[in-house]
């Protein structure tokens, strides 16, 4: 049934005219510098800052700006990225305005994805699903709120998007797949598994077919696969002495933050955390739709069907073994989902114009788009999204005013230590003072942990003369700088401490 109403091609006179190849990629290409404008807007109407792992990619790339091996032995410290630190140190060369470039860089990233979601889908299935797959990676406020605070995971999505584009336009493309998933290696190691079996794709020949890939070139592809690891290893040994830091210090700090998880609740996290991305409606209409594409074009599906079950085996067995569960680890499969859901709401425009099943197709269709459109606007609330990113940016600025205020900066003069509730706050301050080094800016909590084990040289360092910030309000309850499993009175300001400065957001004390 299905071979009687599929068209040749996605694209062809069943199409309305204006809808034609030549009028899609027109259309394409309006929306796109549509999008490009409106980022822009978004960009300057919320300047918002990078997050706790972005802003350590700047400051290890600054250091690497100054020659100096950056150090990954800080405090609850992120996992490293060669890419990031890459970019870091680009942004670095602008000063202070590098974090806002950072964020740009992201924003760019998210334009990138959604352009490369249209094409993968409309190479995939035709225009119309194309269209639909854009929008639908447009409407995700969870990844452009991501995007819009300056978060990795978006460029590593944008990078194996694009290297699955390239790939279905020209199956067994070799170097440019390769290229991108490299890149993506060195955001996110989940992209070394991708380039793993593109790579047996490659050079692994099909039952039935006479093509082959010659020696020479597919020990070239095995290089591009392994360089990705390989580099990632090599930072880490010469930067720590230990080639596999980014691996113990990811499985320790999980633990340690408590976001280990058994296989039975990673299991159910994947599906809470596909729900929470792509939301209920579109990951049921990306489940009808991967069923539709296995039915009427599994040989175009087949590239989508591999990096989905890729992706979503990824992050099962990371989780399993002991990395952290967190929901943005699971972008990218949920991204690659869109296409089917698209699938199912415009894959009607591949069958003949005038066919039955085009008609219920598109009946069903409405009611699925219908159906989605309530769900989003009971659930969506723009003024929350604005309210975050104008909080977030609040925030930041209020430390930086508070860290740069006369008192404060007099106080730092005179006892350079300068004390935070935790981690969260260490990048910032390391960012907004142009500390090369974190010796001087050091965590209470650290403190306190280190004295349950009988060390308290933090403790009686940050005792005989510091300088101490406490957040207040809105920075504890909104954006919970302040961990809930902190000691309370690491929020008490010591005896001697006097206040030097104070704001809507923070205090800080001086005991200098």
């Amino acid at each position: 049934m299905a071979s009687a109403t599929l068209m040749r091609s996605p694209a062809t006179k069943a199409t309305a005219s204006w809808w034609r190849p030549a009028g899609a990629q027109g259309w394409a290409k309006v929306a796109f510098v549509l999008m490009c404008v409106a980022a822009l807007i978004g960009y300057f109407a919320f300047p918002t800052y990078p997050t706790y792992d972005s802003f350590y990619a700047l400051l290890w790339g600054r250091e690497v700006l100054h020659l100096h091996l950056p150090d990954f032995h800080v405090y609850r410290g992120p996992t490293e990225h060669p890419l990031a630190i890459a970019f870091g140190a680009l942004c670095s060369i602008f000063g202070g305005g590098g974090a806002r470039l950072a964020v740009l860089g992201s924003i760019g990233s998210f334009v990138a994805l959604v352009a490369g979601s249209y094409r993968l889908g409309r190479l995939c299935f035709g225009p119309v699903v194309g269209a639909v797959t854009g929008l639908l990676v447009l409407s995700r406020f969870f990844v452009e709120n991501l995007a819009a605070q300056g978060y990795l995971d978006i460029s590593y999505v944008a990078l194996v998007i694009w290297a699955l584009a390239l790939e279905v336009q020209r199956p067994r493309r070799g170097l440019p797949v390769f290229l991108l998933l490299g890149a993506a290696g060195l955001l996110r190691p989940d992209a070394w598994v991708l380039s793993g079996l593109y790579w047996l794709w490659c050079v692994v020949p099909l039952p039935g077919r006479s093509w082959k890939t010659d020696r020479r070139t597919g020990l070239q592809y095995l290089a591009l696969t392994l360089g990705a690891p390989l580099i990632w290893i090599c930072v880490d040994a010469l930067v720590t002495g230990n080639p596999l830091y980014s691996l113990h210090s990811t499985s320790g700090l999980a633990a340690e933050l408590q976001r280990t998880k058994s296989f039975s609740e990673v299991l159910s996290y994947t599906w809470s955390y596909a729900v929470r991305i792509d939301k209920l409606p579109v990951v049921l209409g990306a489940i009808a739709g991967a069923l539709v594409a296995i039915w009427i074009a599994p040989r175009r599906a087949l590239v989508l069907l591999a990096a989905l079950a890729s992706l979503l085996f990824v992050f099962l067995a990371e989780g399993a073994a002991g990395a952290s569960v967190v929901d943005r680890y699971m972008i990218g499969a949920a991204i690659v989902m869109l296409p089917f859901c698209a699938l199912a709401l415009g894959g009607w425009s591949m069958l003949r114009r005038g066919a039955l099943l085009r008609r219920i197709w598109m009946g069903g269709a409405a009611v699925l788009l219908v159906y989605g459109g309530l769900s989003a606007a009971n659930t969506l609330n723009l003024t929350s999204l604005r309210t975050t990113l104008a909080d977030h940016e609040d925030f930041h600025e209020g430390l930086a005013a508070a860290l740069h205020s006369p008192a404060v900066e007099a106080s730092l003069r005179r006892c350079p230590l300068l004390s935070l509730p935790n981690n969260k706050l260490i990048p910032d301050a390391r960012w907004i003072l142009n500390s090369t080094g974190q010796h001087d800016i050091v965590a209470r909590s650290q403190a306190s942990a280190d004295a349950l084990k009988g060390a308290y040289g933090l403790q009686r360092r940050i005792k005989s003369g510091s300088v101490a910030v406490y957040p207040l309000g809105e920075a504890v309850f909104v954006e919970a700088i302040v961990d809930v499993g902190d000691d309370p009175r690491e929020q008490v300001p010591l005896p001697g401490f006097k206040r030097v400065y104070t704001s809507r957001y923070y205090a800080v004390y001086a005991n200098c």
